[in-house]
């Protein structure tokens, strides 16, 4: 398993530090283009939520993006956090000889 010195990226940060401050756009302005609530692109931008399917999409649609960009932000920072969670249990793990 490798292992990365640099902590994970949450798709929020990128969402806030490549898209929303470069457009001098704010979390609220974005969620009113996006049509849905406020606090959902807040709670991304501020890192406390995941990224879903939807928000995906409507991102994607904004952005000019794919959807499976932001997912994949949001999955490689999910497996990240659990490796770091499951390390001592996962290295106890004896890798298969076939």
């Amino acid at each position: 398993m490798v292992t990365s010195i640099l902590p994970p990226v949450h798709p929020g940060e990128i969402l806030r530090e490549e898209y929303l401050l470069p457009l001098n756009l704010s979390p609220g302005a974005l969620a009113k283009k996006l049509n849905v609530p406020r606090t959902r692109i807040e709670r991304l931008a501020t890192e406390q939520t995941p990224v879903t399917p939807d928000t995906a999409l409507r991102l994607a649609a904004y952005f000019t993006t794919s959807a499976e960009f932001w997912m994949n932000l949001q999955t490689n920072y999910d497996l990240k956090v659990a490796a770091k969670a499951k390390r001592a249990e996962l290295t106890k793990i004896k890798p298969s000889a076939a």
